[in-house]
């Protein structure tokens, strides 16, 4: 008995005999159109991201196992929306490390597969861009932790000046990896004391930290009660960059941690704060969702627009993002993020 699978292949059959195409379903089959979106608000009213961080020591999102074929892809696609500065967020977490340090491999950590610090370093001079080198981090809390942040780090230092930074065109300083919200023992100590080797050893390149805000959403893991008020923020990093004026060069406040209609403000009063210890400003416009109940997805673009907006107007200098590749590249393992990517060219007409 004959069966509609029969039907249609027998229909496919002789729609190849007559050499044109088959049709089963026009709908499906539609031209997909070229035209773009019709975005009804003002475009390019926000600051342009133009860094990124390099985030293979993850703590919490996944790994996407990518190679240097993968890398130099995603390179390109940075470079054609301005992205002109790539930062390695941490050389080392714990035991994992992105490169094969003989120091930290000394003091257990374990082997990596691939030298990703080279890579990324040949990259940055490939592409023109400007990379910064992320310091390890021991993951342990602070007080505790500090002391041997600083020892594991001048050793750092010395080991990568020495064996790569110094060799690349494209190395533009230091950012150190320690994400801190309030003034906890022992951060302005470590702060300063691994600023100024990185200074000493290169010449005076910039150093620059991205601490995040203990608010509504904050991941808090420094042992505060939270949310914070906007006054005890301003106190609190008025104490912290009282104390490395001189060796810090750069603050970027991450983004994502209070409420949208709370953000203005503490973008404000970072800028406020950045200028009276001459430091520059940037925002690190987190490029994923912290309103969802899965961690963590690309983010609305609306949301992504808005806080683009906000950072224009409080007037900081430079917008980098957490992060590119699994956020908003068009290969990243989230369907979503390519078409972040295609609606923040429209935006910003790219």
């Amino acid at each position: 008995m004959s069966t509609r699978r029969d039907f249609l292949k027998q229909l496919t059959a002789a729609a190849a005999a007559m050499s044109v195409p088959l049709i089963i379903n026009p709908k499906l089959s539609a031209k997909t159109s070229k035209s773009r979106s019709k975005i009804i608000v003002p475009k390019g009213a926000g600051i342009p991201i133009t860094g990124t961080f390099l985030d293979e020591i993850s703590t919490d999102i996944p790994h996407q196992n990518w190679g240097e074929k993968e890398w130099d892809a995603d390179f390109k696609y940075m470079k054609a929306i301005g992205i002109d500065t790539v930062i390695l967020i941490r050389s080392g977490l714990g035991k994992f490390i992105t490169y094969p340090s003989k120091y930290l491999l000394s003091q257990g950590c374990y082997m990596p597969s691939m030298d990703l610090l080279d890579m990324f370093l040949r990259l940055a001079d490939k592409y023109d861009m400007h990379f910064w080198f992320g310091l390890y981090n021991s993951g342990l809390p602070y007080p505790e932790g500090a002391a041997v942040d600083i020892e594991n780090n001048f050793h750092v230092v010395d080991e990568v000046w020495e064996k790569y930074l110094s060799k690349h065109k494209c190395f533009t300083g230091w950012y150190l990896s320690k994400e801190v919200s309030r003034r906890v023992k022992g951060i302005i100590d470590s702060y300063k004391a691994i600023a100024l080797h990185c200074k000493g050893i290169s010449g005076g390149l910039p150093v620059f930290i991205s601490p995040y805000i203990d608010g509504r959403k904050q991941i808090n893991h420094m042992g505060f009660d939270g949310p914070i008020t906007l006054d005890q923020h301003v106190k609190d990093w008025d104490e912290i960059l009282n104390g490395i004026k001189g060796a810090v060069d750069i603050i970027a406040f991450q983004d994502g941690h209070v409420d949208f209609d709370e953000l203005p403000d503490y973008m404000a009063a970072n800028k406020m704060l950045a200028d009276r210890y001459g430091m520059e400003c940037w925002t690190n416009a987190e490029s994923f969702d912290r309103d969802m109940p899965i961690n963590f997805l690309p983010i609305k673009f609306d949301k992504l627009r808005y806080k683009l907006e906000a950072a224009q107007k409080a007037g900081v200098s430079k917008a980098i993002t957490f992060e590119f590749s699994h956020f908003m590249s068009p290969q990243s393992a989230y369907l979503q993020a390519g078409h972040l990517y295609d609606r923040y060219k429209e935006y910003f007409r790219i």
